[in-house]
C-alpha cells in the first residue's frame, strides 16, 4: 500500500559568502542532505564533499545555480538545484533532486520538481538535463540509454522520471581505483603510451594555480569538454572558456582546501596543449581522490594521450606525502576508449548515473 502524500514546504535556501555567514546553516544542512542521498544511493561515502569544499562551486559566477530545500513538519528531507549557463542565450538548463529514504513517493520530488520547472519556465529554457544516482542495482527490469551503452535499475527515481516525461539520454559509470598501485606498473603504462605517442608530445604537470603559460591552453580544453566529450543524447550548448575563467576556477579551486594535480601533454609542433587530466585531493588523508575533467583533443586521439595523462597524473599522486586510500571517477558508457584505460589501471565499477532529458514547450 502507499505511503500517504505529506504536507511539503519548498523554500529557496541562500548560498553564503561564507560558512561563517548567519545564513549558512540551511546551506550546510543542505549539502548534509546531499551526502547522505548519494551514500545510499551508491553504498559508500566516497563522493562526500564537506561544505567548504563544495560552496567554491556555489559562488562561481560562470556556473549560476540556484538551490531550494524541500521540508516536511521543519526537518529538510530533500533538496533541488537548477542550474543553466552565464550565456542568457542558451536553451537548456540542469536540474538534480536528492531525497532521502522514506520520504521519495510521497509528494516530496513532485514539490522540488514543479518548483525547478517554474524557474526553467521563468527563464525560458527550452530542454531540461537531470542527473541522479541509481546504484549498480541488481537482476531486476532495467531501463535501457537510448545510446545503447548502459541502463540503470528501475527504482523510485527511474519510476518518477518515467511519469514526468525524460528519456534515458546517458548513463555514467561510477568506478574507484583502490591505492596505493603498483609504481612500476603505472610507470610502464605510462611509458607504453609515451612510446606510441612519439616526440613530438610532451607531457607537464603541476600543482594548484595554472602557470601561466598554459592558461589559454586550459581555457581551450576546457572549452572542447563540452564539443569533444561524449554527451550521449544529452546534447549542450558550448560553454565557452577564456583566460579570466581559468583564473577565477583557480582561485576557487584554492578556496577549497582541495589541491588539484594536473597532468598535460603539449603538442611540440604547435605548442598547443592537446591533452590534460586532472585529480582533486581533499585534505584529510583518509578520503579518496575525484578523477575530475580528462581529455584528448580530437585531433589528437589515436596515440595513447589519455593513458599518458591518466598514468603519469596517478604518479603524481603517489608522490605525495600521505596517498588516498582510492581515486574515484565517472565516465560515459559509450566512452569506450577512455573506459579501456580505466580497467587497465584497474579501475572497478561501483554505481551509476543517469542522465534524464525532457524537452519543454
Amino acid at each position: 500500500m502507499a505511503e500517504a502524500p505529506l504536507e511539503v514546504e519548498v523554500a529557496p535556501v541562500a548560498v553564503p559568502a561564507s560558512l561563517d555567514a548567519p545564513d549558512a546553516a540551511a546551506f550546510m544542512e543542505a549539502n548534509g542532505v546531499r551526502n547522505e542521498f548519494e551514500a545510499e544511493r551508491v553504498g559508500t561515502d566516497d563522493l562526500r564533499y564537506d561544505p567548504a569544499e563544495i560552496l567554491p562551486t556555489w559562488l562561481n559566477p560562470y556556473e549560476p545555480k540556484r538551490m531550494f530545500a524541500a521540508r516536511v513538519e521543519g526537518r529538510m528531507v530533500g533538496r533541488g538545484v537548477y542550474e543553466l549557463r552565464a550565456d542568457a542565450s542558451s536553451t537548456t538548463c540542469w536540474f538534480s533532486m536528492d531525497v532521502l529514504r522514506g520520504y521519495r513517493g510521497r509528494g516530496v520530488e513532485d514539490a522540488l520538481h514543479e518548483r525547478l520547472l517554474a524557474c526553467a519556465r521563468a527563464d525560458g529554457k527550452r530542454s531540461v538535463n537531470l542527473y541522479v544516482f541509481h546504484g549498480a542495482g541488481g537482476a531486476g527490469e532495467r531501463v535501457p540509454a537510448s545510446t545503447g551503452a548502459g541502463s540503470v535499475p528501475i527504482d523510485d527515481s527511474t519510476r518518477f522520471l518515467l511519469a514526468n516525461g525524460y528519456s534515458l539520454g546517458q548513463v555514467e559509470r561510477i568506478s574507484r581505483l583502490p591505492l596505493p598501485a603498483a609504481p612500476r606498473a603505472l610507470e610502464g603504462r605510462r611509458d607504453e603510451a609515451a612510446a606510441q605517442a612519439g616526440p613530438d608530445y610532451r607531457v607537464v604537470r603541476w600543482t594548484g594555480r595554472t602557470p601561466d603559460r598554459w592558461v589559454a591552453g586550459v581555457a581551450e580544453l576546457n572549452t572542447r569538454m563540452n564539443t569533444d566529450a561524449p554527451t550521449g543524447d544529452m546534447p549542450e550548448d558550448e560553454d565557452p572558456w577564456d583566460e579570466d575563467r581559468v583564473r577565477v576556477d583557480d582561485a576557487l579551486q584554492e578556496s577549497s582546501g582541495r589541491t588539484l594535480l594536473v597532468t598535460a601533454v603539449e603538442h611540440r609542433p604547435s605548442g598547443r596543449l592537446v591533452a590534460f587530466s586532472e585529480l582533486s585531493v581533499p585534505a584529510e588523508p583518509h578520503r579518496p581522490a575525484n578523477q575530475e575533467d580528462t581529455l584528448v583533443l580530437a585531433e589528437h586521439r589515436g596515440r595513447r594521450l589519455g593513458m599518458l595523462v591518466k598514468a603519469e597524473n596517478l604518479l603524481a599522486l603517489h608522490e605525495r606525502a600521505d596517498v588516498p586510500p582510492s581515486v574515484i571517477t565517472f565516465n560515459a558508457e559509450e566512452n569506450r576508449h577512455m573506459l579501456h584505460v580505466n580497467e587497465a589501471l584497474g579501475f572497478a565499477a561501483i554505481g551509476y548515473e543517469g542522465g534524464w532529458r525532457r524537452d519543454l514547450p
